[in-house]
């Protein structure tokens, strides 16, 4: 067994001394109840410990009596204040001058970062062990790479019933639901929108239920016409659930058949096949809803059956135009969100009353606005508020519109109004992945960095393929310190797309583990296969900072100073004269991504690298001047 104290590294940075006492008391709860098991420690590595136990139910019966005295007491005050992640896995090890060495060990050490705070998961060779024999459920996740580990193993989670699945509490409701692509057998190949459309909607409507982690749309679209089988989807996506279907178009009526599969078994749930007019697709939807609820035993809130039944219609051609919308905005290219604007637009001309249309509309204007568009921040920032806020105004359970007014409170620097419409927008869509992402963020530009990670986990869960997600976690992990973390969302991304920005992500890994060689190795890569000629060039303005060429760098940073702002370089620039110790320059810069609107505080604000700039008079200046002081 080894176990892990969560957030110790930056609970230590921010408070050395309560950090210590609270993990002497810690110990003193923990170590009393590993006899009683037949555990004996191996070693202490500060934070965390490596047990040995004679028996793996005796280590996992063990962990859940750890987890729940730490549940109901808590260390330092509360019962979140300091928690334990704990890693169990079985096999023969070597013992020699008190410690023990071999496989096991280092797969245990492994298993332990995918525990989730507060949580046990233990390896497929414990499961065999314990099953049937515990009280707890044990329930399978989805595969995951483990570092230094050649052989794919099961990894289980401890399912504890105190810890509770509320995403209130960072947790992920654990019945999992993924709605495949539905199939196009309309007359027309044109008409694929329409089943792509209705996918998503059907994702949309589903979201909406609590107890029901449905996974986001940018994950099941892989999925689109694959060879796998049901049992592959459902372990890679994590869920215990498929619903798949077709539509049919034909004039005016749709013919769509849905059929709900369960993953273990692959048999059906429940299946049925619906002959609707195009006006009556809402209901359509809500039916779909509802018999799936009731096929998974999911007992609907009644705030949630209040919401599936009061969706307003909208005129059929104002629907198409908006499913057209829908299916254009899965690229992020700008001719693409430029024609799904001009969808929505057509929608809202077609039926005014179309509050999905408003929402989309709000959330493509904010992409336009931050990747491509010549409109000032203050122009587009003012058209995402009109549609937002038209949106909300015929419809206020939805969740898009919500989110979209979250970047018209970005820019009056209203933190707290954001969080306020994040919370409202997942707790009318607690599967909504791009909320949590969002809230995510946020969360981490104001300094509370555990609680964006959980969201970032939160989004995870919802959408476990989506690479910016991953990014995100990989980055944090790597900041704070929790590398072994890092690792496995690092393997995650790689697995999925081994460009440009994995190779950064690795680079910084490197870095934070003082192999500055592997580091820069890393960032060459990156200036070899990143289109962005000036993301490259003040990329190799780092790498010769880190590699003590300060002339060099700071030849290529003048340079930067002739050329117009763009996104979060001059962020970057300011981060690099950081390190080169001119915190005049630093300031300079930083005021400069301050001015732009494009300052990724916590770039600045949780990299130890980076203590210089926080120790500096200005830097409570800058955080003044940001609201966030």
């Amino acid at each position: 067994m080894f176990t892990d104290v969560v957030g110790f590294t930056a609970s230590a940075q921010a408070d050395e001394a309560g950090t210590l006492a609270r993990l002497r008391e810690l110990n003193e709860l923990v170590r009393p109840l590993l006899a009683p098991f037949g555990g004996r420690e191996i070693k202490s590595t500060g934070d965390g410990s490596l047990i040995a136990f004679d028996s793996a139910l005796k280590a996992t019966e063990c962990a859940v009596e750890i987890q729940q005295r730490l549940s109901v007491r808590g260390v330092g005050g509360s019962p979140s204040a300091m928690r334990l992640r704990v890693g169990i896995h079985v096999g023969d090890v070597e013992e020699s001058e008190g410690d023990v060495f071999g496989d096991a060990v280092n797969v245990a050490s492994r298993i332990v970062a995918i525990a989730e705070p507060g949580g046990i998961c233990v390896s497929g060779a414990v499961h065999d062990h314990v099953r049937n024999k515990m009280s707890q459920r044990l329930e399978r996740l989805p595969p995951t790479a483990l570092k230094g580990v050649q052989t794919p193993i099961d990894i289980y989670r401890v399912v504890l019933p105190w810890a509770g699945r509320d995403t209130a509490h960072g947790n992920a409701p654990s019945t999992g639901l993924a709605v495949l692509p539905f199939t196009n057998i309309s007359p027309d190949p044109k008409d694929e929108y329409i089943a792509d459309g209705l996918t998503e909607e059907l994702i949309t409507v589903l979201s909406q239920l609590r107890d029901l982690r449905v996974i986001s749309r940018t994950s099941v679209m892989l999925y689109k016409a694959t060879p796998k089988s049901a049992s592959q989807i459902g372990a890679e996506l994590g869920v215990s659930s498929l619903l798949e279907g077709s539509v049919r178009k034909a004039g005016n009526r749709l013919r769509i058949t849905a059929q709900l599969i369960e993953v273990r078994t692959d048999r059906h749930l429940w299946a049925k096949t619906f002959d609707r007019e195009l006006d009556d697709v809402f209901a359509v939807q809500t039916e779909i809803a509802k018999q799936v609820a009731d096929a998974l035993r999911l007992e609907l809130r009644p705030a949630e059956e209040a919401r599936l039944d009061s969706r307003a219609t909208v005129r059929p051609e104002s629907y198409l135009a908006y499913l057209r919308g829908l299916t254009l905005m899965r690229e992020t290219s700008q001719a693409a969100l430029e024609a799904a604007q001009r969808e929505f637009e057509i929608a809202i001309s077609l039926d005014p009353t179309n509050a999905g249309a408003y929402g989309r509309l709000a959330s493509c204007t904010r992409y336009l606005g931050i990747w491509y568009t010549d409109l000032s921040r203050t122009e587009w920032v003012e058209k995402v508020r009109a549609s937002a806020a038209r949106a909300l105004e015929l419809d206020p359970n939805l969740s898009d519109a919500h989110v979209g007014m979250t970047a018209v409170l970005f820019r009056e620097q209203d933190y707290a109004g954001m969080e306020r419409e994040f919370k409202a927008a997942l707790s009318l869509s607690p599967s909504h992945a791009l909320a949590h992402n969002g809230y995510g963020n946020i969360l981490d530009y104001v300094g509370r960095p555990e609680e964006a990670l959980a969201e970032f986990r939160l989004a995870e869960a919802a959408d476990p393929l989506w690479l910016q997600n991953l990014r995100d976690i990989a980055w944090l992990l790597t900041t704070l310190g929790r590398l072994d973390e890092a690792w496995v969302s690092l393997e995650k991304i790689k697995a999925l797309a081994p460009d440009s920005d994995y190779h950064f992500l690795l680079g910084d890994y490197y870095f934070a583990r003082s192999e500055t060689a592997k580091g820069l190795e890393e960032w060459r890569r990156v200036e070899a296969l990143d289109p962005d000629v000036r993301w490259r060039q003040v990329l190799r303005a780092w790498s010769l900072a880190r590699s003590g060429e300060s002339d060099k760098s700071r030849e290529i940073l003048r340079h930067e100073e002739t050329l117009p702002l763009v996104g979060f370089l001059p962020t970057n620039v300011a981060q690099i004269y950081a390190e080169l110790g001119d915190l005049d320059e630093c300031f300079r810069w930083l005021d400069k991504s301050l001015v732009a609107h494009d300052l990724p505080l916590m770039n600045i604000r949780l990299p130890s690298r980076y203590e210089n700039v926080r120790r500096d008079p200005r830097y409570q200046d800058l955080l003044a001047r940001m609201n966030l002081a």
